[in-house]
């Protein structure tokens, strides 16, 4: 007689994923909510997944049972940066955004900052006049009413820590991109409230 196979919880869908991102470098919540429900045996079909919150709070909490020392120098060492770039970059306005508000922190992960500018050049122009050595590129980005745009990327490094740069049109302050996390606009953290971030 055989026996129907249990289907995974979210809950252990959601845990899974958090072991994979944290153990296995990876840091696309869809691809590790995948390859969660292959190895749990769970349906591949979207609406049988966690959602990206789940996700996050999962990792959040992977971190603080197992993450010990290393999790936690890492994310204060991530905090430090955030707040050296966003100083070094206030004329620009900086938010701080993506997993690092959170905590929701790998070794894998950047610091993720908006800036706005009237071009990504002049962030470019401005980190290169003060020594510091940046990489360009581009990202993706998803707005509200489905519009997704290519905004200019700029990379660079403090310390040991990657920080990635998105440099938007001042007007945008007001229409930020969507989270991929929530599916809201994400706004982000300003100077003063990632500076707060040190007293957690």
């Amino acid at each position: 007689m055989t026996h129907p196979t249990a289907v995974p919880s979210h809950q252990g869908l959601a845990f899974e994923a958090a072991r994979i991102i944290c153990r296995e470098a990876l840091v696309d919540y869809r691809a590790a909510k995948l390859k969660a429900a292959q190895r749990l045996g769970g349906s591949l079909r979207t609406a049988a997944l966690p959602d990206n919150l789940s996700i996050r709070d999962a990792v959040v909490e992977y971190q603080r049972l197992f993450g010990g020392a290393r999790y936690r120098e890492r994310l204060a060492a991530m905090r430090h940066a955030a707040l050296q770039a966003m100083r070094l970059l206030a004329s620009y306005d900086p938010r701080l955004v993506g997993a690092l508000p959170s905590g929701a922190v790998t070794d894998s992960h950047r610091v993720q900052l908006q800036a706005f500018a009237e071009t990504a050049e002049m962030v470019d122009i401005f980190l290169e006049d003060r020594g510091i050595r940046c990489r360009q590129g581009d990202r993706d980005y998803r707005f509200a009413g489905g519009d997704t745009r290519i905004i200019p990327l700029t990379q660079f490094e403090v310390g040991n820590i990657g920080v990635d740069v998105a440099t938007f049109d001042p007007d945008r302050r007001a229409h930020p991109p969507l989270s991929p996390v929530t599916g809201k606009a994400e706004r982000g953290l300003d100077l003063t409230a990632v500076e707060a971030l040190g007293d957690r």
